[in-house]
């Protein structure tokens, strides 16, 4: 009889004390410099810097609890593509793979330079077959709450950079949504 009652008493006993389950792990990419390219997070109208000519739609979000940051480009002409913008855990540099739909791939690395985001790459082809470039992207945040993505090229290895492109993404307000 006492082997009936003892595994009784022992579920009896867990059952009064369930098991803890173990605690949460803090969240993985809420740090400062996981903030770092927060500046350009949002849903975008893009424009040629000086003008109200619209080229594009943007929208950037943070993804995959907040460790990266995907872009999907859309322009009224010529190629969409989206990146995925990460702050590397090992380097603590950010890095961003562009994919365009013309198939070409683009890898940038870089950090936060003044409070501004500058990521620089080497891009095959970017001005068109053979001709090819060292781009520099500054992101910054303007008194207005647009961001400015100011593209410089370089064919001397960053000696020297002439301007390749410049953007101003204003955000859409609640009726373009």
């Amino acid at each position: 009889m006492l082997t009936f009652i003892a595994p009784f008493v022992l579920l009896q006993a867990s059952a009064e004390t369930p098991p803890q389950p173990p605690a949460a792990p803090p969240p993985a990419c809420e740090s400062e410099a996981h903030a770092g390219f927060d500046l350009w997070v949002g849903e975008w109208k893009v424009f040629p810097n000086g003008s109200d000519t619209q080229v594009a739609n943007s929208r950037i979000e943070r993804m995959s609890g907040g460790c990266s940051i995907r872009e999907t480009w859309m322009p009224f002409r010529g190629y969409g593509g989206q990146s995925i913008s990460m702050l590397n855990h090992t380097t603590g540099r950010w890095q961003q793979t562009w994919v365009g739909a013309d198939g070409k791939r683009v890898d940038f690395e870089g950090g936060v330079v003044d409070g501004a985001m500058v990521l620089t790459g080497y891009w095959d082809d970017v001005n068109g077959p053979g001709q090819d470039a060292l781009i520099r992207m500054t992101y910054s945040k303007l008194d207005d709450g647009s961001v400015r993505q100011h593209g410089e090229a370089s064919t001397d290895h960053g000696l020297s950079w002439q301007t390749s492109f410049d953007l101003i993404y204003r955000a859409k307000d609640t009726t373009d949504l």
